[in-house]
């Protein structure tokens, strides 16, 4: 796990190393271990290492490999064991432990598709001497980020926004993510970023640089689709395909040199990584930490426990307090670098720092198994108008006994999420400040996967645009922010196309929500755990930190000094504002003030 950074000169001058180092220290955090640069014709590239395989000096980078390849590279590829093998079997040989030297013998033994090989998380660039290229890629789920910019005399990139930003003349804001973002809470779901041109290697995507004509082209190499041999399985087939596949993922996402620890909550996808990475510690000690939240309606600590004391593991909790919100709120928006969906993402930061005190360098996450499962409750409702009407009601029922949310809440979510036309109507409400020529622009995508399989199309847009691309945002920043690195096991890719494919009463069955996991889990936590009815996600006391935050000067006078909100919005009442866009209002002003930004 690392970060990496590039330079190309399009007027073909050498790059300098001073120039280099500039950009590759902005991301110092991300690799404390090390840092090392090669120096091209026209072109340099930079890396900061966080060691985790191989912790010799065999590990640095940039690496050559037999005098043809560069590489800087981000990243874990979990298999690299099982493909060295494949390797030396055709005769390729190595000199260290690394699976980044795995990486530059697949490039060099199968070209662009070795990436279709990888199993695991990465971002790199490997300059092709022979052929005169970057070679460019990012992994299937966009766990690993990738941004770059190009003006007329460089083509920058980078693992994070601020490295590029030295290059870009003039700063503005892209108004129509902004517009997303104001109107509908969107924040990832396209390769355009809040800043304008700047822009992000969308997932399951490579990106090739000519350095002769300086002209790139972008080529995608995986497309999740239903697997049909899974989707015919029986159920208990279907369990103990899925249960196979999870017990693999975790296994391959052990594998460290370091020590390997997890994170908490309490809820069902982190039980379930906790349980299954327990039975294969292999005797070493296995650390979990969890975030409490004060407010009682919202802890779940007593499940964190409860967790830990059935497979006897250490647990170390974190209790917040609102005197960390504002001291905390501005390095949240400095790591983040672009707009975010809410305080939530201080509690992560706080789960770092508990994991940094007890020497945590990799941990578990469970990132991955709403999105794969249909564990959001609003997703009850794509499920409800997929069944036909005998099979609605008796659905209907069963999710109002068996979920948190009781019959009128559940009416509530099914008439906002399936009525397009009155969710528009309450989203424009909301924001009916915003100045009309504003309320036009837009970024997103109309189009959606369109297959005869309605809860396939939803979980790829969730998966691919809509909410997994800003949740591995905040996760990859924060984690990185304290040289932490964080693994999804439930984002192995045969774990998604397996999930995917499977039947969807599988996901959603008698009113429980994600079914499977729970069933998979059932003989090896309690049934107060694995049977709750609860759901919070990875929630802070946000009422409490709202409240406190909404109620200070810093929020007024960042609204009122802001440019950027001044322009787009006409005059309102800041108490007539949902909780919501208050957040977002506030995020915009205070990023523009820490950035920079302009409107343009």
């Amino acid at each position: 796990m690392c970060g990496i950074s590039g330079i190309v000169d399009k007027n073909n001058n050498s790059v300098s190393r001073e120039k280099i180092q500039k950009i590759n220290n902005l991301a110092n955090h991300r690799g404390p271990d090390g840092e090392g640069y090669y120096l091209g014709n026209n072109f340099a590239i930079g890396h900061r290492r966080l060691s985790i395989i191989d912790l010799s000096s065999s590990g640095a980078q940039p690496m050559t490999y037999l005098d043809n390849y560069v590489i800087t590279y981000n990243g874990e590829i979990y298999n690299y064991k099982e493909l060295k093998i494949e390797l030396l079997d055709q005769g390729y040989t190595f000199h260290s432990k690394t699976d980044t030297e795995v990486i530059l013998a697949s490039y060099d033994c199968w070209g662009k598709n070795c990436v279709k090989k990888f199993n695991g998380m990465w971002a790199f660039t490997i300059f092709d001497k022979r052929k005169n290229i970057l070679f460019c890629s990012r992994d299937r789920f966009g766990i690993k980020p990738f941004y770059f910019h190009q003006n007329k005399d460089f083509f920058v990139f980078g693992s994070e926004i601020k490295q590029i930003l030295p290059e870009v003349n003039d700063l503005k804001v892209n108004k129509k993510i902004l517009i997303d973002y104001l109107l509908e809470g969107l924040e990832d779901h396209c390769n355009e970023t809040f800043f304008e041109n700047i822009s992000k290697l969308e997932q399951s995507c490579n990106l090739i640089y000519e350095l002769s004509s300086h002209e790139y082209r972008i080529e995608k190499y995986f497309e999740l689709h239903i697997n049909q041999d899974i989707r015919d399985l029986n159920e208990n087939d279907s369990i103990d395909l899925y249960e196979k596949t999870f017990s693999d993922a975790i296994s391959l996402r052990l594998r460290s040199d370091v020590k390997v620890g997890t994170c908490l909550s309490g809820g069902l996808d982190s039980s379930a990584v906790v349980a299954f990475a327990n039975q294969k510690k292999s005797g070493n000690t296995f650390k979990a930490i969890h975030g409490k939240s004060h407010d009682k309606n919202k802890d779940e600590s007593h499940f964190a426990k409860k967790v830990t004391e059935k497979l006897n593991i250490d647990l170390s909790i974190y209790e917040t307090s609102n005197e960390s919100l504002i001291k905390n709120i501005d390095n949240c928006i400095e790591i983040l670098e672009e707009p975010f969906g809410g305080l939530s993402c201080l509690l992560y930061i706080f789960v770092m720092d508990e994991a940094k005190k007890n020497e945590l360098i990799v941990l578990l996450d469970g990132q991955g198994g709403d999105e794969t499962l249909l564990g959001y409750e609003r997703y009850f409702s794509n499920y409800l108008n997929s069944l036909n009407i005998h099979k609605k009601l008796l659905e209907f029922l069963n999710i109002s006994n068996n979920s948190n949310l009781g019959i009128v809440n559940l009416l509530k979510y099914w008439i906002f999420f399936s009525m397009k036309s009155f969710r528009k109507i309450i989203l424009s409400k909301r924001t009916n400040f915003i100045k009309d020529k504003y309320k036009k622009l837009s970024a997103k995508d109309k189009s959606s996967k369109k297959t005869s399989d309605k809860i396939f199309n939803l979980q790829y847009n969730e998966i691919t645009k809509i909410q997994l691309p800003h949740l591995l945002r905040y996760a990859d920043r924060i984690s990185m922010s304290r040289s932490i690195e964080s693994r999804v096991p439930f984002l192995d890719y045969r774990l998604v196309e397996t999930a995917v494919s499977l039947k969807t009463e599988l996901k959603i069955k008698n009113g429980w929500s994600k079914y499977i996991l729970r069933k998979i889990i059932d003989n090896k936590l309690d049934k107060e755990v694995v049977w709750r009815k609860t759901k919070f996600g990875f929630e802070a006391p946000l009422d409490s930190w709202e409240s406190e935050l909404f109620s200070s000067t810093n929020f007024k006078d960042a609204l009122r000094n802001s440019k950027i909100i001044n322009e787009i919005c006409t005059p309102f009442k800041i108490e007539n504002v949902p909780n919501k866009t208050k957040w977002r209002l506030y995020n915009i002003a205070k990023w523009e003030e820490f950035f920079n930004v302009n409107i343009g």
